[in-house]
């Protein structure tokens, strides 16, 4: 037998791989399975967006390898949607990096200034795959709590007075990912200043500002930001485009070009008719936002019902394409409630501990179900 790679032995199977396979198993067996557990859209892109991916095929090159650093008309209209709709600006020849979705972003960045042993500030609960690159890489996650009852914020106080020496990059997540908490632009301003204190790498993971969100705001917007922050972003939820993988990195030319280094090697660029359906999305119009919203409010509607019928308690003003919801005093561990509820009532909800610990008691709905299975979830209750 040839051995794995000891880093294998610090992380594990993704949770929505593992409990996935068991769900199609269930609906193998028959079970009319409804799957709220998690976000992948079930919408299409936008007419224009599919048009301008078919008009592409048979341009000059459109087959060949293309640019690591993207078009550069790719990268220009990421640059004017950050300005248009966050008040950013960036120079789309260096301070803009397209991705093969931003979840790879996660791993060209830990790779590009992470050395073994540095330490990472990791939200808990937070996305899961910022620990598993973390270990991946040889660097050493180290949690911060978030809690409902300072807004799912960091104590920036009680992180201060911690040893934070070893510490290389700090991430978060706003509006943040699983609670749809947001951060006001005061307390994203002190995020910049405990990293610039501290001498740490900020990176803002912002692919949900566009869904449900009356504010969209990019952390690169507020002043000096670029001198200690990277953010990264998706065309996934904004523009229901999860399959196609295109995400992007924006912040200082030094720190972009760092990353270019690990991109260059990772990949032969980004397939040429995703890229011009990419900048038909970014040049989308307001009413694409608009029905966007529509559709996610009538289904967030729906979702408190279903919510409310399980004697959850819910914030109705967090934004993002998930409801997260705390289960009822006295009720089960999350991991069991769900599981519960999954064989009993054949509907799959993600348990909150899946984000980490400060999860347990918490459930979390996508709203990337269509509006007559929400109402079948509701009816089985």
């Amino acid at each position: 037998m040839i051995s794995t790679a000891d880093r294998l032995k610090t992380v594990e199977e993704y949770y929505f791989s593992k409990k996935l396979r068991e769900v199609r198993g269930l609906i193998s067996d028959g079970k009319p399975i409804i799957n709220m557990g998690i976000g992948s859209p079930d919408l299409a892109p936008s007419e224009g967006v599919i048009q301008a991916v078919t008009n592409s095929l048979r341009d000059n090159g459109a087959h060949q390898y293309q640019s690591y650093q993207g078009l550069p008309e790719l990268r220009e209209a990421i640059a004017d949607f950050y300005k248009n709709k966050f008040g950013v600006s960036v120079n789309p020849q260096d301070e803009v990096l397209p991705l093969m979705g931003s979840k790879e972003g996660i791993m060209h960045i830990s790779m590009a200034f992470l050395n073994t042993g540095d330490e990472v500030l990791i939200p808990n609960p937070g996305y899961p795959t910022y620990t598993s690159v973390t270990k991946l890489v040889g660097a050493v996650p180290k949690q911060y709590n978030l809690t409902a009852e300072k807004d799912w914020f960091p104590d920036l106080e009680d992180l201060s007075k911690q040893d934070l020496s070893k510490v290389k990059l700090m991430w978060v997540s706003y509006p943040h990912m699983p609670t749809g908490a947001t951060a006001t632009k005061e307390k994203l301003q002190e995020l910049i200043a405990f990293a610039k204190a501290n001498d740490i790498l900020l990176v803002n993971d912002n692919p949900y500002s566009f869904v449900l969100s009356k504010n969209p705001t990019s952390i690169l917007a507020l002043e000096n930001a670029k001198d200690v922050v990277l953010e990264l972003n998706s065309l996934s939820k904004t523009f229901n485009m999860a399959g196609w993988r295109v995400g992007m990195v924006l912040g200082n030319k030094t720190h972009i070009n760092a990353i270019l280094k690990v991109k260059s090697n990772m990949d032969s660029g980004m397939f040429y008719g995703i890229q011009k359906g990419a900048i038909a999305a970014l040049n989308s119009g307001e009413d694409w936002f608009n029905s966007l919203d529509q559709v996610y409010t009538s289904r967030r509607d729906l979702m408190f019902q279903l919510a409310d019928k399980l004697n959850c308690v819910y914030d109705k003003n967090a934004v993002g394409m998930f409801v997260w919801a705390k289960l009822p005093a006295g009720a089960k561990s999350s991991e069991d409630f769900v599981d519960d509820v999954l064989y009993d009532k054949n509907i799959f909800i993600a348990p909150g501990t899946i984000f980490g610990s400060n999860g347990e008691g918490y459930i979390r709905f996508s709203l990337c179900v269509k509006e007559e299975k929400i109402k079948e979830a509701i009816a089985r209750f």
